[in-house]
């Protein structure tokens, strides 16, 4: 993947460069809301970068009620509130705030993690990756930078 995004710099480095500094930054505002848009729906999709489902969730052991857990993971995660954008004429980025950023670390790289803030009880979360980009994403960014400069010519 990381190869792919390096063919794309390349290929799209030097017409980028002829671009003044505001119309890049415009270019990279327009790619960080589109990737944070498709990230969102994979995370809605419970999906990893790869296609793959997330690992389901453990069953709780003082649940109430029997049966499987209905309400999704990562639901506040994927707002707007929390996942943001970032961009300027030389980057866009799409992250999580820092308040939520220690739980996004925890799923995303399948680190050790407490349960609450009350307890002490600590978790090994699986590997479930909440941000990455697919080769759906670098056609999307291909297109978006292709019409981009379609209008700027």
């Amino acid at each position: 993947m990381a190869d792919e995004l390096n063919k794309l710099h390349d290929y799209a480095n030097g017409i980028l460069t002829q671009l003044n500094n505001v119309n890049r930054a415009k270019l990279a505002r327009e790619i960080a809301t589109k990737l944070r848009e498709n990230q969102r729906k994979r995370i809605v999709a419970q999906q990893q970068p790869d296609g793959t489902n997330f690992e389901p969730r453990k069953p709780q052991k003082f649940r109430k009620k029997a049966g499987k857990i209905k309400r999704k993971m990562f639901t506040k995660l994927r707002t707007t509130k929390f996942l943001r954008t970032s961009a300027n004429s030389n980057s866009a980025t799409v992250k999580f705030i820092n308040s939520v950023s220690r739980i996004a670390r925890i799923h995303h790289y399948g680190l050790r993690g407490r349960v609450n803030k009350n307890n002490s009880w600590t978790v090994n979360y699986p590997s479930r990756k909440l941000l990455g980009i697919n080769q759906k994403d670098c056609k999307m960014i291909e297109q978006i930078t292709i019409t981009h400069l379609a209008r700027k010519l």
